[in-house]
């Protein structure tokens, strides 16, 4: 069903590969007479504009009790495109360390895997408030590379120790919630 806090999810999951092809392809404004900083700008826009559908598709989904089976697919899918997007097209322009890219990466996946694995086995797949705080310290952390603010690259680091902790206490909790369902 598409619904409200769903088509604020497809629209995210528009918005990331939009902001990503303006960050890593500046000659899109600058060859039209825009300083380069309007590249940042925008980037910046979009991605602002795309976090802040995560918050409200989310809220109007508990509030409105228009939680589905599609809007737990769509979330976190547009979470991760938007993230990902944003922290590849700021490594492929040299604003972001690889290691910890790779370290953020390869939990995305790892979790993602086991959301799916959840998800047919009927197990919990909601994220925890660690990894609702990681996501948060990301698209901050985001935002400042993509800006050029200082502490930029500090906010980075810190959600890679976030990203992997998260990690650490999901993999618990879903081992948890295997021995309780057996």
């Amino acid at each position: 069903m598409l619904n409200l806090p769903n088509s604020l999810a497809l629209f995210r999951i528009l918005l990331a590969p939009l902001m990503v092809y303006v960050l890593i392809t500046p000659e899109l404004l600058t060859d039209r007479g825009f300083h380069e900083s309007w590249v940042s700008y925008t980037a910046g826009l979009l991605f602002v504009i795309a976090s802040v559908t995560d918050f409200f598709d989310g809220y109007i989904a508990r509030e409105w009790d228009q939680k589905t089976e599609l809007g737990a697919i769509l979330d976190p899918l547009a979470d991760k495109m938007l993230v990902i997007g944003a922290f590849l097209g700021l490594l492929l322009i040299g604003e972001a360390s690889i290691w910890a890219i790779y370290i953020i990466l390869i939990r995305e996946l790892f979790i993602s895997g086991l959301r799916i694995i959840g998800i047919s086995k009927g197990i919990d797949v909601s994220a925890s408030w660690s990894g609702k705080i990681k996501t948060v310290v990301q698209m901050f952390a985001i935002g400042f590379l993509v800006m050029g603010w200082s502490y930029g690259t500090e906010l980075l680091w810190f959600s890679v120790f976030l990203t992997v902790y998260s990690a650490v206490e999901y993999i618990l909790a879903y081992g948890k919630a295997i021995k309780i369902k057996k």
